[in-house]
């Protein structure tokens, strides 16, 4: 009998596992998934500094250390309104190919055992789960991603196509000095916007996504719309490697399991629905459902989500009602012409859109004040 198996070794499930296995040594902890590593991740490869708070949370501080850190972002609304700021704490830029390998090393070197495996079925039984007929657990953590198997198999819904987002995302040359953030967001089809994201080595991860709604509502094939609207937005960052993947967005509200399964990161739809960004969810949820697997005195699902609410209850709520504003492009314009003028504005919309940051009404105000003034020129 296992203590806890983790369905999925990206950042959700490696931070359960190495969670788990540092709060009880002794735990017997298996982490299983379909692939070997390391392995590619379609993902825009943004490591920001919240991700760093819990990767020092994991104890291992220093996994992404020998990457150079980023510390300007430019983001140009739909309309034009241009912000350039130097971010409070810096990100990183990390390729999934080498972030989720190291991830599932640190893990393994703590003593998970960790193995490639699809799982197929799950059967709840009396205070334990069962996978495929053969492996049986206290707990488990189904970490599998936006296409979650697990979550299928314990009943809970995906999310709504409402919900979901489409992106593509490639590999770019740049500069070996560029070390600049961009985000270039597009009015047509909104919300929608590309990116570019410099690692430090030359290349940069470039890609553009937006809802599944509104590409639907092209007619037209998805490849070309979102190929042809990456090249339209960084004309002079030629794309190679290009791959499509499809991001669930929180609706605010999460289904985080049933029974002794938790959800966590993608296959919670556990993404900012403001910027895509999920690593820092994933490994904030992935963190939570590991202390829940070995700490919890019955079932680890109460304790599982009474940990989200607690650290992004607020933070989830916000992004919500952010994200219905949003549907104007007119609200983003005057949020990013505010930031542009004060740079609390601008590391408030940093924190929300990449952590677990909430707005203070005198801060929602201004924002709220542009926007009717906007308006009313308009």
């Amino acid at each position: 009998m296992w203590d806890l198996v983790v369905v999925g070794g990206g950042p959700a499930g490696s931070a359960a596992a190495l969670r788990a296995k540092r709060l009880r040594p002794e735990a017997r902890v298996l982490l299983l998934d379909k692939a070997d590593f390391p392995r590619d991740k379609a993902c825009g490869d943004g490591i920001a500094a919240h991700c760093r708070d819990e990767l020092a949370l994991l104890g291992i501080p220093d996994l992404i250390a020998d990457y150079r850190p980023t510390r300007r972002l430019t983001v140009v609304s739909p309309g034009g309104a241009r912000v350039s700021a130097t971010v409070a704490r810096p990100n990183h830029v990390v390729p999934r190919m080498v972030f989720d390998a190291r991830l599932v090393d640190a893990a393994r070197a703590l003593g998970v055992d960790v193995r490639r495996h699809r799982v197929r079925a799950l059967a709840a039984e009396d205070g334990h789960v069962v996978l495929d007929g053969v492996i049986a657990a206290r707990a488990v953590v189904a970490a599998d991603g936006a296409n979650s198997a697990v979550r299928r198999l314990i009943g809970v819904a995906a999310t709504p196509d409402k919900h979901v987002a489409i992106a593509v995302r490639g590999y770019a040359d740049v500069p070996g000095e560029d070390d600049v953030q961009l985000i270039a967001m597009q009015k047509e089809g909104w919300p929608a916007y590309a990116w570019s994201f410099p690692i430090g080595d030359g290349t940069a991860n470039v890609g553009f996504g937006m809802l599944l709604p509104r590409l639907r509502a092209t007619g037209l094939p998805g490849r070309e719309v979102l190929h042809g609207r990456l090249a339209e937005l960084l004309p002079h960052l030629p794309a190679r490697d290009l791959r499509a993947h499809h991001l669930p967005l929180s609706p605010g509200r999460p289904r985080l399991g049933a029974g002794r399964v938790m959800l966590a990161g993608d296959a919670a739809s556990l993404i900012n629905p403001l910027t895509g960004e999920g690593i820092y969810y994933a490994l904030l949820s992935g963190r939570l459902a590991g202390e829940a697997a070995v700490l919890a005195d019955r079932d680890p699902l109460p304790a599982y989500r009474r940990g989200v609410r607690m650290a992004l209850g607020r933070h989830l709520r916000t992004t919500d009602v952010l994200a219905r504003a949003a549907q104007s492009p007119g609200f983003i314009d005057a949020a990013i012409g505010t930031a542009a003028r004060r740079k609390e504005v601008f590391d408030l919309l940093v924190d929300v859109g990449l952590g677990a940051g909430t707005v203070p009404l005198p801060l929602a105000g201004a924002v709220v004040r542009r926007w009717l003034a906007d308006a009313v020129r308009r």
